[in-house]
């Protein structure tokens, strides 16, 4: 296993470290300022402005590995290119067309869509020019488990009818999202995999209704595009807009869903390094019962420990990525599986500690930390919560 970064990602590397020092960061106190005085969920200036800038230094589409698509990068490749972004999460992802959902999103139209679909939809995600959502998790229905979906897309001559309800569709409250790609069952009496198919839906299709933004720990994740509840009752789309085959449904989302956590570790990284890099920073400069708070031992055990966990954190990821380069998604399942698991509760961690190094401002908005603990305790959910990826790793050990 050999995870040292070539010359190509080096140099990438070392363009996306200038991005963010230049521009990213500086950008970061400005879009707070034009988020605050904006509509809820509205695109700010300044990350129009970022990804101009992003383009203009080639720094666009890095996470797709198909060169007519994206940059032609290999996970490995990409891995320490996402944990870069991780640094600022609000900012540099969708700086550089990088950000969920429409990472996941663009990977599944350009594996599974036909031709008229990816021309459609595909082309303007690619460029930037529309944002889009991702339906699968329902209100109604433990959805940790998606064969319990529970919305019906039935088949009605050349059209398929939509019914049901879903939250936590990510992307869906940008007001830029103009696509939804929804699963939904159209077999339920096929087997319990095959029950399961994706359509995509136009959001201004009639019988769609976005009936709230979900609030993340009281944020509106806004530059993610938001979380929307959403009603689909009687929508009617062509039958051309099935992604796949009937009864892909669930395969597909499994497809989507690898690569995809992996991308999110490797921001969760990045911003575990942003934590430490700014307890260190608070340890150094400010002073407590006389003495600065590097000099106080639980300090230095938090930062010590910190290093230890984050390093041991990337190391399985970069293993990760390597092997999904090497054997696949699928050769890879159980490290994608521990990454979830253990990633989230890495960076929950050194977070958590860089919030209590800095009192009362840890929890404020005069830093970033309490909005990365927020994204870091929601990606204990996100994509399968930690006890369903125990479960599975731990029967897949018990096989062996």
């Amino acid at each position: 296993m050999d995870f040292a970064y070539d010359a190509r990602t080096e140099e990438l590397r070392g363009e996306l470290t200038r991005f963010l020092t230049e521009h990213v960061y500086p950008a970061e106190p400005v879009h707070a300022e034009q988020a605050a005085t904006g509509e809820e969920w509205s695109r700010t200036p300044v990350l129009a402005e970022l990804k101009a800038e992003a383009r203009k230094r080639g720094l666009w589409n890095l996470f797709l590995p198909d060169p007519r698509y994206g940059a032609g990068l290999t996970n490995l490749q990409y891995a320490p290119l996402a944990e870069l972004t991780g640094r600022s999460p609000h900012l540099a992802p969708e700086a550089v067309n990088c950000a969920a959902p429409d990472t996941g999103n663009m990977e599944l139209l350009a594996e599974f869509g036909s031709d008229a679909q990816r021309e459609r939809w595909l082309m303007p995600l690619l460029e930037g020019e529309i944002r889009s959502a991702f339906c699968m998790t329902e209100p109604e229905v433990a959805s940790s488990d998606a064969t319990n979906i529970a919305t019906r897309i039935t088949r009605d001559g050349d059209e398929y009818v939509i019914n049901g309800r879903k939250w936590w569709s990510s992307g869906a409250m940008d007001p830029r999202c103009e696509i939804f790609i929804v699963m939904g069952k159209t077999d339920p009496d096929a087997d319990r995999h095959r029950q399961q198919s994706m359509v995509l839906v136009p959001r201004d299709t009639p019988g769609v209704t976005v009936r709230r933004g979900m609030h993340v720990f009281g944020y509106t994740d806004g530059t993610h595009g938001g979380h929307a509840e959403i009603d689909f009752t009687d929508v009617r789309v062509p039958a051309t807009n099935l992604i796949g085959a009937e009864g892909t449904g669930f395969a597909i989302a499994q497809a989507r869903l690898g690569p995809g956590r992996i991308h999110h570790c490797m921001r969760l990284i990045g911003m575990a390094e942003r934590a430490l890099e700014l307890l260190c920073r608070r340890a150094n400069e400010r002073i407590a019962f006389g003495r600065p708070l590097a000099e106080q031992g639980v300090v230095r055990e938090w930062i010590a420990e910190s290093r230890v966990r984050i390093e041991q954190a990337r190391l399985l990821v970069l293993k990760t990525a390597w092997l999904m380069d090497t054997v696949g998604n699928k050769g890879a399942h159980t490290e994608i599986q521990a990454i979830k698991i253990a990633t989230p509760a890495m960076a929950e961690w050194v977070i958590d500690k860089a919030i209590q190094g800095y009192g009362g401002a840890g929890v404020s908005q005069d830093t970033p930390l309490a909005a990365l603990w927020a994204q870091t305790r929601t990606l204990r959910l996100a994509d399968g919560p930690d006890e369903v990826h125990r479960n599975s790793l731990a029967k897949r050990e018990l096989r062996r």
